[in-house]
């Protein structure tokens, strides 16, 4: 099932924790920034979810390397609201944990879905 695997659950906790801080943004920052970084990390789990849905492993494959594809995009904004004063340093070094650990549950589970030679 596709909770039992741990980088899906991993991608939700890291949009839960997103979640938390986009809600406390005003209108303007959420329009500015904070929708594309929103957007960004819950496609990570959104893509995960959609190759577990697919029948062939190359079609699944692609939806996981898009996944890591938004997570580049995640840190990237994590990093801007860094930088703008947006998040804590807190905040930020806990999410790019996240993120990076996140990217590399993601990199075992690919490499575990091309088949055994």
């Amino acid at each position: 099932m596709l909770k039992d695997i741990k980088c899906y659950t991993m991608a939700v906790e890291l949009s839960r924790d997103c979640w938390v801080i986009y809600n406390r943004f005003t209108w303007q920052d959420k329009k500015i920034i904070g929708d594309q970084f929103i957007t960004a990390v819950d496609s990570a789990g959104a893509n995960i979810a959609e190759g577990y849905g697919r029948f062939h492993y190359l079609d699944r494959i692609k939806f996981y390397y898009n996944s890591r594809g938004s997570l580049f995009e995640t840190r990237h904004w994590l990093l801007l609201l860094r930088m703008r004063s947006k998040i804590s340093s807190e905040e930020f070094e806990s999410l790019m944990k996240k993120a990076n650990d996140l990217h590399r549950e993601l990199n075992v589970y690919i490499k575990s879905c091309y088949p055994k030679k």
